[in-house]
């Protein structure tokens, strides 16, 4: 393996607050991404740890067992992989609402305090009883809510002594300057040892179905040159962030397997200093595809990667099926000008047209239903039913049902007017006329 890299540790990030993989489906990635060049995971349990006692009720439906925990610890191992698990005490609980709670409220109006204060206090009291709890544990933090904390305040805190800052950008448009800039700020305020963080995927869109390669190993490249061009030694590693959601309310983003391409580039380019083309031969040989295209948002095509089945089937649904669905509903001539909308309300047809809507509209039906049929088979090897239920519900059901709403309006449409008896009259009834 190349020494190209400045980073030294490089840590693949597991959000496990949404579609959390089965193990068996980790004990085929581990391998991978030891080879692509990590040696290291951040696991961020969340609902999928098994709690005991009185935080079980925070448990999810299908969380991991212990011996299914010590399992994934185990596998870490074997492919060399160092675990640091993420627990979000501050980060991703409205942190940016710091200070709006009444108590806080009345807390900051004493002279003195301030929400800066008020974050520092809080971040010292969390780091100091993990520290006295585990004296060997070294507490990482998230750097957003320390960037602009004047350095005086930062240095008098005694938050430099306890944890390690963790810069995260995930633009591919980073700034290099600033984030040296960042770095020496950060030292002179006492952090001897700072991290960074990339994206591989699960940030670039909070419904994002497939990564776009190109931006994230523009993102690897820009940390690069902060790298080499900041402090020497001062960043200890780096972690590829693999965000599933960007909150817990939010819906699920690109899929672990649908972002295995992103990740071996990113991993490949940290590994050699670039994507150069041997980088990227390497990165094809890995996945087993014939040419990975990072200019488009996702290369299409069969590859040998676990989940490249995933990978392939979701990007035939995220490119094609709502197009086609809308090709053949708002730009079909016959659809458009003989079963409109108000045709479809009033269940009006010409009888020749439906010769020209419903063959086309049961071949659609059919196809997409076939390959959805694949793709829930695949995704129920790698992920538990909630996982597959909430992303065919999000990324296919509504154009099926649209799909499938044309045929019964064509269907009420074209079925027989049921015979009425004739009007009757008043002579009928021998009424006065």
């Amino acid at each position: 393996m190349s020494c190209a890299t400045p980073f030294k540790m490089r840590f693949v990030h597991l959000d496990l607050k949404g579609a959390p993989p089965k193990v068996s489906y980790l004990s085929e990635v581990f391998p991978l991404f030891h080879a692509l060049g990590a040696n290291g995971l951040l696991i961020e349990y969340e609902d999928m740890f098994p709690y005991e006692g009185r935080l079980m009720l925070l448990r999810a439906k299908h969380a991991y067992s212990p011996s299914e925990v010590a399992e994934i610890l185990r596998l870490a191992k074997l492919n060399e992989l160092e675990v640091v698990p993420l627990v979000q005490t501050f980060g991703h609980m409205e942190v940016y609402y710091l200070g709006e709670g009444e108590t806080s409220k009345q807390w900051l109006q004493q002279e003195q305090n301030s929400p800066a204060k008020l974050c520092l206090s809080h971040m010292q009291a969390v780091a100091s009883h993990v520290l006295a709890q585990h004296p060997g544990t070294t507490p990482l933090v998230w750097d957003d809510m320390l960037r602009d904390i004047p350095q005086e305040q930062l240095k008098a805190s005694g938050v430099p002594q306890l944890v390690e800052p963790v810069l995260w950008d995930y633009g591919a448009d980073l700034d290099v300057h600033s984030k040296i800039f960042l770095m020496g700020k950060y030292q002179e305020c006492g952090f001897q040892r700072l991290w960074a963080a990339s994206a591989f995927k699960g940030a670039t869109g909070a419904s994002q179905a497939l990564p776009p390669i190109e931006h994230h190993v523009r993102n690897h490249e820009q940390w690069l040159q902060v790298a080499v061009s900041g402090p020497v030694d001062t960043l200890q590693g780096i972690i590829l962030t693999g965000w599933q959601r960007y909150d817990h309310f939010s819906v699920l983003c690109e899929l672990l397997p649908v972002g295995i391409p992103s990740l071996a580039a990113c991993l490949q380019s940290l590994v050699h200093g670039g994507f150069a083309e041997d980088v990227k031969l390497k990165v094809e040989h890995f996945l087993g595809v014939s040419s990975l295209e990072i200019m488009d948002t996702v290369s299409e095509g069969a590859g040998s990667f676990p989940g490249s089945d995933i990978h392939a089937l979701v990007t035939q649904v995220s490119l094609h099926l709502r197009s086609s669905v809308d090709t053949l509903l708002e730009r079909n001539r016959y659809v458009t000008g003989w079963f409109s909308p108000y045709h479809r309300r009033r269940k009006l047809i010409h009888p020749v047209m439906i010769q020209h809507i419903q063959p086309e509209a049961l071949s659609l039906l059919s196809r997409w239903s076939n390959l959805v049929q694949q793709l829930e088979a695949a995704l129920q090897l790698a992920f538990y039913p909630d996982t597959i239920e909430e992303w065919l519900e999000e990324n296919v059901l509504p154009s099926m049902q649209r799909l499938q709403g044309l045929l019964q309006d064509l269907g009420e449409a074209a079925a027989p007017l049921p015979l009425l008896p004739p009007p009757s009259s008043c002579w009928d009834t021998g009424q006065n006329p």
